[in-house]
């Protein structure tokens, strides 16, 4: 063939071959070494085999072997031995050939083959004697000695490569030559490669023998995987790797199941360049698939393209039932299309199969006439209604699809509708995005003779599925919708008040309060004159109850409480379960801070009616509250107590997990955003950032304005707990376009981050500014979410004087304020106040159990010691000195220096020792630490221990033994104990 060295022009990269295409090379060298070789590529239609030929011819000329190719055909009359002849044609025109003189009389054979004349007479050459001349053919031309090093060669021989390509076509003259090369070509400076279909031919059963006796090695080419479909993808494209859409891999994969030549044709086409969801069947697959199915006869042609009708899995009983035919008829089709790569079965029984690439299933009813579609369709429909009454589970999503098809879109319609309506009722894997899907294709089927109620019906689904799945890129298009003036496809005006309300919802889920009030308003004028038991009022009242939420004003949470109680009475009257869930789940968040118990029943209640009424989202949602509320009480029914990897999941973990299994990712997002802020209180702030980072990237991605801000709040939240001001107020500017989404998270945005930041860095005239500030923002617009009013902003006001005895009964009376994470503030303000009242036991035993409840919460703990420490001081109750110490050590450790430093000035101030911070501080145990004992007492002490005299130790630290006498005295002064030997005798429990 000559030498092609380099690729040929319009082939990009070989990809997801480098494993097989580094075992070709090794071949050729063994060849040029004088050792051959023999290998046989195969792999399904498309899976780059002969690619993979073209790319060893290539490396071959370019190591300056000599090239043989030979192609079997299936196109004009046959011809004996067309491979062999293709490949000696290729060097007989560049004189790569010997003279027929130097074969003997094998040369009359070689002449005759290259003439292309008939054999067939009385003399014809036999198998053997064609295979032989062609060994000898490769000994010659591959024998001869390879060019000096650097001139495409190497010492040695030239070596030859044959190639052999689609021999599951080649005639048995041929294949006896090949069995006959496998044999043989060990002795020859040559390697052959055989290309062949993997399904069961003669070639094929060459191979295995050939592999089992060590005559070849088989390379047997798999689909590639995502990694090695997106670089394909790009090498197509022209662009770098990462510059390929996610989603464009992810639809190229699963159309083309991985097969190379599939993924090109689908990179190739304008979907690939212009971000469409790739409806196209590229034309060179769909007359390959047609081809394919043609072969199997003008039964197995129909038999497919019905099959098709169902997508890419089909159900055979049906199939048959359809064509009138029994499984034994259809059997041998049936094997027919598997060996073709066409199908596959699709479990371990035969009752259903699948398509092998999702192409398929899309080129076959693309190659039918409408008329044909549709009676493939009907018959289809009769024996799925004959064989499943119903239509039960999946039955239904079928037979929807077979109506399109047939041309039946009131049907269809329907039909999408219940299964949708199904999937949403029985709270399985996916549930939302399922219901989204199917109701997405309902509404495209829509059109000007649907139905009002069928109109309105679809509509109400796919806004209520779309606000569970957050799928807002599946909301029709606002002029398919509705135009409030009570015409637009016949629906009634009340009808399209509850679609008005369902926007609202999805557009407070987008964040953007103000087009949701606008749906309201909307809402209430096509409602006119209310009525109270009115089932679109009692939807649009739920939902401007939502509404209000996210209103500024101050009144906000008491309107969208009345709001919530109208409905609920209404709901109980009409019987609607879902509007009694929102109500009740809607007036459970309002009481959470005044009422905890009131808002665990609302919840609970919820659940009930959500259980009774099979209302998965609902019971999702409610499960989310609740755990939440018990985990914020207790601190650890909700969560894990460990790391987010570490023991099972809390119960608020264990409640997102099961929203994200069904798609519902407003709670899932809620969930995460309640955990992010734990994790953060509790100092586990790798594993609040993966919750934050998750969550955000997918709050944005769906464009969930609401939740977004919220993460973006935590994400503040989490650079405010560690001290990290300027991270800090970055996050909070990228917060800043979101913080209308809801109101209240101002308030937190101060409060929760900002003055928490400053107390940690000893800024506490800017804390109070801050918190006044937080507290401000709650005055014009009340905030549901943690700030600090029931916990540490009382702390602050006790220790300032500003508050007293009266704030402290105040704050108490909420719920809220007997959180775990308030507790340690609200138990330490009462500690403070009973100190100032004479009171010293009573405070003492108070702030031990704010202590208590601060061992979740490392940072907030030792920030509470340093507070609160000179109160106690000054009036005599706790342990002042030993709270400082622990919190200077605490704040040193982690490298928040200000805290750290005033706690030292403090115990300066009470005139305790101050311990100098040395190299090597981390040696000391934590408990010798908190004591005040230095580095250089700790090495006394470990000597101490052993018994060691002061004039030893001396010697030993090259210290004079005066000064081990006031490390020694320090040592029993700090510890407690009378005498050295009392010291010792303890040492092993302090000193390791």
């Amino acid at each position: 063939m000559g030498s092609h060295g380099g690729r040929q022009p319009g082939r990009g990269e070989l990809v997801g071959r480098e494993s097989e295409m580094g075992r070709v090379v090794s071949a050729l060298a063994a060849a040029r070494s004088g050792r051959g070789g023999a290998l046989v590529v195969t792999g399904e239609p498309g899976a780059g085999k002969t690619r993979l030929a073209a790319e060893a011819l290539g490396a071959a000329a370019a190591a300056g072997m000599v090239t043989m190719r030979g192609r079997a055909g299936t196109v004009g009359p046959p011809v004996p031995y067309r491979p062999v002849i293709e490949a000696l044609l290729l060097p007989a025109r560049a004189g790569l050939l010997p003279d027929p003189d130097e074969l003997g009389h094998y040369g009359p054979v070689l002449t005759r083959l290259l003439s292309g004349a008939q054999d067939t007479g009385p003399g014809a050459s036999s198998h053997i004697m064609v295979a032989e001349t062609m060994l000898r053919v490769l000994a010659a031309v591959g024998g001869q000695p390879a060019g000096p090093p650097g001139q495409g060669g190497q010492r040695g021989h030239r070596g030859c490569l044959l190639v052999f390509d689609d021999l599951h076509d080649a005639d048995a003259g041929t294949l006896a030559v090949v069995e006959y090369l496998l044999d043989n070509i060990g002795q020859q400076p040559a390697v052959l490669l055989l290309v062949a279909g993997c399904a069961p031919c003669t070639v094929t059963g060459l191979a295995v023998r050939a592999r089992q006796y060590g005559a070849a090695e088989v390379l047997d080419l798999p689909p590639l995987g995502r990694s090695d479909v997106r670089l394909l993808v790009a090498d197509e494209l022209g662009i770098a790797p990462e510059g390929v859409c996610p989603g464009l891999v992810e639809r190229v994969m699963a159309r083309s199941a991985g097969i190379p030549f599939l993924v090109k044709e689908l990179a190739r086409g304008p979907a690939a360049l212009h971000g469409d969801p790739m409806p196209f069947v590229p034309a060179a697959v769909a007359d390959r698939v047609r081809r394919q199915a043609e072969r199997l006869g003008p039964l197995g042609l129909e038999f497919l393209s019905m099959a098709a009708l169902f997508g890419r899995r089909f159900p055979l009983p049906v199939l048959e039932h359809a064509i009138g035919r029994d499984h034994g008829e259809l059997s041998a089709i049936l094997r027919a299309a598997v060996a073709s790569y066409l199908i596959t079965p699709d479990g371990s029984g035969t009752q259903w199969y699948a398509f092998r690439y999702g192409l398929a299933a899309e080129a076959l009813p693309a190659g039918l006439g409408p008329g044909e579609r549709a009676g493939h369709a009907r018959r289809l429909v009769r024996a799925l209604t004959d064989l499943h009454p119903g239509l039960p589970g999946a039955w239904c999503v079928h037979a929807a699809r077979l109506n399109e098809h047939a041309g039946d879109t009131q049907e269809a319609v329907r039909l999408y509708g219940e299964a949708a309506a199904r999937a949403m009722s029985e709270g399985g894997e996916g549930m939302a995005e399922q219901a989204t899907a199917l109701l997405t294709r309902a509404h495209r089927l829509l059109g000007p003779a649907t139905t009002p109620e069928l109109h309105a019906t679809v509509l109400e689904q796919l806004l209520d599925a779309v606000a569970c799945s957050a799928r807002f890129d599946r909301l029709p298009a606002p002029g398919t919708v509705l135009d409030g003036d009570g015409s637009t496809h016949g629906i009634p005006a009340r009808r399209q008040a509850g679609i008005h309300a369902r926007l609202s919802s999805i557009a407070t889920l987008m964040g953007r309060p103000a087009e949701a009030l606008r749906h309201v308003d909307t809402a209430r004028r096509l409602l006119g004159i209310q009525h109270a038991f009115d089932d679109h009022a009692t939807f649009v009242d739920i939902t401007a109850a939502y509404a209000e939420l996210h209103r500024p004003a101050p009144d906000r949470l008491r309107t969208a409480a009345r709001f919530a109680r109208r409905a609920l009475d209404a709901a109980r009257c009409t019987g609607l379960p879902d509007v009694e869930c929102r109500a009740l789940l809607l007036l459970g968040q309002l009481a959470r801070e005044q009422d905890g118990p009131t808002a665990t029943a609302h919840f609970e209640q919820a659940r009930a009616v959500a259980l009774t009424h099979r209302l998965p989202v609902l019971r999702v949602t409610a499960e989310v509250y609740l755990a939440t509320v018990a985990a914020s009480h207790d601190g650890q029914s909700g969560y894990d107590g460990q790391s987010s990897h570490d023991g099972p999941p809390g119960r608020v973990e264990q409640a997102r997990r099961e929203a994200l299994r069904m798609s519902l990712l407003p709670p899932a997002y809620e969930a995460g955003f309640a955990l992010a802020l734990e994790r953060i209180r509790r100092c586990e702030f790798a594993e609040a950032q993966d919750l934050i980072r998750e969550g955000a990237a997918g709050a944005e991605r769906r464009e969930l304005g609401r939740h977004l801000a919220m993460l973006r709040l935590a994400e503040a939240v989490w650079h405010a707990h560690q001290g990290r001001r300027a991270a800090m107020e970055e996050a909070l500017e990228r917060l800043a376009p979101l913080i209308d989404a809801a109101p209240g998270l101002r308030a937190m945005s101060y409060g929760a981050a900002r003055a928490f930041c400053s107390l940690l860095e000893e800024q506490h005239e800017a804390a109070a500014h801050e918190f006044a500030q937080a507290l401000a923002y709650h005055a014009e617009n009340p905030a549901t979410g943690e700030f600090g009013k029931h916990g540490v902003i009382l702390l602050l006001g006790v220790l300032a004087g500003r508050m007293g005895r009266q704030h402290y009964e105040s704050v108490v009376r909420a719920s809220i304020s007997g959180t775990r994470w308030n507790r340690q503030f609200v138990g330490l303000a009462h500690a403070v106040l009973l100190g100032r009242e004479g009171r010293p036991g009573e405070a003492t035993a108070a702030a031990g159990k704010a202590l208590q409840a601060s061992e979740l919460y490392p940072t907030a703990r030792r920030l509470c010691l340093r507070l609160v420490a000179w109160s106690a001081y000054e009036d005599g109750w706790g342990e002042p000195v030993a709270w400082l110490r622990e919190a200077e050590e605490y704040f040193h450790d982690i490298g928040l220096q200000a805290v750290a430093g005033a706690g030292r000035a403090l115990l300066r101030r009470m005139g305790a020792p101050v311990r100098q911070r040395r190299t090597g501080t981390e040696q000391v145990p934590p408990e010798l630490r908190r004591r005040g004992i230095t580095v250089r007492e700790f090495e006394v002490a470990r000597l101490v221990a052993e018994r060691i005299a002061n004039k030893d130790i001396a010697g030993r630290l090259h210290i004079s033994p005066r000064t081990v006498e006031k490390h020694v005295a320090s040592l029993l002064h700090k510890t407690g104990h009378p005498n050295r030997r009392a010291f010792a005798t303890a040492a092993s429990d302090l000193v390791p």
